[in-house]
């Protein structure tokens, strides 16, 4: 395999990849170049295997601690897709039935507006639960029966299952809840003995102590002063009461430069990992829901993980058009809409995964029998992916021969 060994500004790139992919890699050096990139990796496979496996830049811009092979950071909402993975091998053993009442495994939660709630919304972001309306206490994030008993006494923002907004950090307590009664283990155990842990996938929900070394501390967007602003950022200006602005705001105190929030189990967004872990994760998805002996999920689980569940013009809390299938992103093609900014992820049609804030990606594409992870340190814009993440995945596809994503889907030569 060739061999990337390439000094930039923001410091050395490493790693390998096979030839089809080398403009893949001519992206990722692109970014650093000219894109601001400041530490990053990606990887991506095929059959399960690495074509790319790639790193570099700076894990620490004061100290110039170089970005290493084994350095990871926080992934912010790529978590949630590795909550979905881990709550469909339950789906896949007929443990957890998403057509079941919440209140068959939570009965707490059937309550106020929520008895007819089912598992299939907590998966699909319209159980109507994306925010709270009282300000939870400083660091309440890492205070998992609290958060829980908060959820099952907030009255619904709609009634459940009639729209969907994004449940931005408590759709890992939602569907995490549900995890931890099924297993009776924690989000965080059960997500390394299910997914993490046979895929040899260095991604943490809960990182223990002796990774901390490891991890690139998160360089913030800084906006533009005289931007246009984005209907979503208007209603965090705006409206303090507002679905977005509760949403983002009262989240008890997560913060990634916390190591109590990195220890904490916040599948709404305190993951850690590397691009290597998200492809990983996303491997026997992409490969007919088994890899290397092992069956993480039958094939109608499998094909259900990557179908549209909704999709709205509006999503009530991001305010922009969204689409989701059952805990995953689908494509999102907002190029063209009014009122967004950078709030788009063009994947295949086939393809499903997640993003997280600041744009890192992991997805699976099972068309190609390929997952793709890429992680970063610097922070860009927009509510999905910005231009350094939506580069590298166009340049995957565009290996593979794909031709075009006007249709908003990447789409193959005919």
């Amino acid at each position: 395999m060739p061999i990337l060994e390439r000094t930039t500004a923001a410091g050395t790139l490493h790693g390998s990849y096979t030839s089809e992919f080398s403009p893949v890699v001519d992206a990722f050096v692109h970014n650093f170049e000219h894109n601001g990139e400041v530490g990053a990796s990606l990887c991506i496979t095929r059959d399960g295997a690495s074509v790319v496996d790639i790193w570099g830049g700076l894990a620490e811009v004061e100290s110039k601690r170089p970005w290493l092979e084994d350095t990871a950071c926080v992934v912010f909402s790529s978590t949630k897709g590795a909550v979905a993975l881990a709550a469909h091998t339950l789906v896949a053993r007929g443990e957890l039935d998403l057509d079941a009442p919440v209140r068959r495994y939570w009965p707490e939660f059937a309550q106020r507006g929520k008895e007819e709630a089912t598992v299939r919304m907590m998966f699909d972001h319209s159980v109507g639960v994306p925010a709270m309306r009282e300000k939870l206490k400083d660091k309440g994030c890492c205070d998992w029966s609290y958060i829980i008993e908060r959820l099952e006494q907030e009255e619904p923002f709609w009634k459940p299952g009639t729209r969907n907004g994004y449940h931005m950090a408590n759709f890992g307590w939602t569907v995490g809840e549900l995890i931890r009664r099924v297993s009776g283990q924690s989000l965080g155990k059960y997500f390394q003995e299910a997914i993490a842990g046979p895929t040899r996938a260095e991604f943490w929900i809960g990182l223990p102590e002796e990774h901390e070394p490891r991890v690139a501390p998160m360089i913030p967007f800084k906006p533009v002063r005289g931007a246009a602003l984005s209907a979503f950022t208007e209603a965090l200006i705006k409206d303090s009461k507002s679905i977005s602005s509760l949403a983002f705001f009262n989240q008890g105190g997560f913060s990634p430069g916390s190591r109590q929030c990195r220890a904490a189990e916040i599948g709404g967004a305190g993951g850690v990992a590397n691009g290597r872990g998200l492809a990983r994760i996303y491997a026997p998805f992409a490969c007919g829901g088994e890899l290397h002996g092992r069956k993480f999920v039958d094939g109608g689980t499998l094909a259900a993980m990557g179908e549209v569940a909704v999709a709205t013009h509006e999503d009530a809390t991001l305010l922009l058009p969204t689409r989701f299938s059952l805990g995953f992103m689908k494509s999102m093609d907002n190029r063209r809409a009014a009122g967004v900014d950078k709030s788009s992820v063009i994947l295949s049609g086939p393809a499903f995964g997640h993003v997280g804030a600041g744009g890192s990606i992991g997805f699976a594409d099972p068309a190609e029998r390929l997952s793709f992870g890429y992680v970063m340190n610097r922070m860009g814009p927009g509510i999905l992916l910005n231009e350094r993440g939506q580069a590298l995945v166009d340049a995957a596809y565009r290996a593979l021969g794909y031709a075009g994503n006007t249709s908003g889907v990447w789409r193959k030569h005919a």
